[in-house]
């Protein structure tokens, strides 16, 4: 029997390997790794979330990396052997070249962790034959020999292992850029190949953490000089109102979170309750709510007065609410329980109505490393139906004069600009009055909210 794992590698092999298996997100089987090992340092925490993300944002890229140095096709390899050549490819490839020895060093260690001496040979021989295929000469541009590591800087090959970017470009991004082939094509009719490469490289980066500051306990000034003073490097982005962290960290050990100074939240999603734009002493209704991020947003603007009517239809996240709005000084958040149809939502009438709904994600594939391999190319097309009926049930919600923010982490037109176009030619006493389309990396997620009122007629 293969001992526990103790070490970071061991821990990424162990988490990629049942994440494989169940299906089930690899946030949570890390945080489990982790809490069974307690005396694992906060740097081999870091490199084991590190090398659980990059190989599952990385997988395209290290296949097409792989696969020609093997006599048989990848699903005749064994899974735990296929896992543990992408984990020493991924180190290969990313990883500075000093450390290059040492991370085929460990892989082979790790066959041997597994007990699977046999495996030893064809490990270190596979591993040689990629790290004889890195080249340290310059490149600057998308090539055949060439993989994106970063914007802008490329990593050199000594042949040509992606497919050519001039002949085969979407091929080029799904390959190199790691993205499923299919949702490169369906983007290229939208983006030119510089902004498809661009996006990828978005996706592929580990996601920055920003603060939002909660308004009734500090501000954002003021937290950046709190975290400051605990040599947390942050920084105020005015631009967007939030709180920019200049690495990642344990956002529950920095100062200020027990006293609810601030939530973490991207810029593109707080967007969506500044747009709606709540004044104190409004009744609002924010649908899909959990886990509350949203919805404490929405009580802060009205100075915790009013209500705000959190629905959602999973329970275990609605309990989420009260924990947060309890840390942030919160009592106006209602939580409650609806069907995932929206067809029993309070009936109000809200002064305003936020709708968050269900969506492909495709904004935010790399905060959810995940979702791109999850993603089903019908997927758009279905859940746009769920989300036409969320939006008329919380429509039907909206008093006359009243305010309504339809909102997706989705850069796709059809649960977006085009659903939102079709509601309105269905529902003319309805009007738009603004939208925004964030663009993932510029400078956060990605998404869509929409502006709607009702007239008072």
């Amino acid at each position: 029997m293969t001992p526990p794992p103790k070490t970071a590698r061991q821990i990424a092999f162990d988490v990629l390997q049942q994440w494989r298996q169940t299906g089930k997100f690899a946030g949570p089987l890390l945080e489990t790794a982790f809490s069974r090992t307690n005396d694992l340092r906060p740097a081999d925490r870091g490199l084991s979330s590190e090398l659980v993300y990059g190989v599952i944002r990385r997988q395209a890229t290290l296949d097409a990396v792989l696969k020609p140095r093997l006599k048989r096709p990848p699903d005749q390899v064994e899974p735990p052997l296929w896992t543990l050549l992408q984990l020493g490819t991924y180190q290969l490839l990313f990883f500075s070249a000093d450390s290059h020895h040492a991370s085929v060093h460990e892989t082979v260690e790790l066959c041997r962790w597994l007990e699977k001496s046999r495996w030893t040979g064809f490990a270190n021989g596979v591993l040689r034959s990629v790290q004889r295929d890195i080249s340290d000469k310059p490149a600057g541009t998308a090539a055949a020999d060439t993989i994106p590591i970063r914007p802008d800087q490329f990593l050199s090959l000594a042949s040509p292992l992606m497919p050519d970017p001039g002949s085969d470009p979407n091929r080029y991004i799904a390959s190199a850029g790691s993205l499923p082939e299919w949702l490169v094509e369906n983007w290229s009719s939208r983006f030119d190949f510089d902004e498809l490469l661009r996006m990828s490289m978005w996706f592929n980066t580990p996601a920055t953490t920003w603060l939002r500051a909660n308004p009734l306990r500090t501000d954002g000034e003021q937290l950046v000089a709190d975290l400051a003073a605990a040599d947390i490097d942050a920084t105020f982005d005015d631009s967007q109102q939030m709180v920019r962290l200049g690495s990642s960290t344990h956002v529950p050990s920095l100062p200020g979170f027990g006293d609810g100074h601030f939530t973490v939240q991207d810029p593109s999603a707080a967007s969506a309750a500044r747009l709606l734009a709540p004044v104190p002493g409004q009744q609002v209704l924010d649908l899909c709510a959990a886990p509350g991020t949203k919805s404490t947003h929405l009580a802060e603007l009205m100075e915790n007065r009013g209500r705000v009517v959190a629905a959602d239809s999973h329970p275990g996240r609605l309990k989420l609410i009260a924990p947060a709005a309890t840390r942030l000084g919160l009592s106006t958040i209602e939580a409650v329980l609806v069907d995932e149809s929206g067809d029993n939502l309070p009936p109000g009438p809200f002064d305003a109505v936020l709708v968050d709904v269900p969506c492909s994600n495709t904004g935010v594939l790399g905060k959810r490393p995940e979702a791109r391999w999850r993603l089903e190319p019908d997927e758009p097309e279905r859940l746009s139906r769920l989300q036409w009926n969320l939006l008329e049930r919380a429509a039907e919600r909206v008093t006359p004069g009243g305010r309504l923010v339809y909102s997706t982490c989705s850069i796709e037109p059809i649960e977006n600009e085009d659903l939102v176009a079709n509601f309105l030619r269905q529902h003319p006493d309805f009007e738009q009055i603004d939208v925004r389309r964030h663009v993932p990396g510029c400078p956060a997620d990605g998404g869509f909210q929409a502006l709607l009122t009702r007239g008072n007629g």
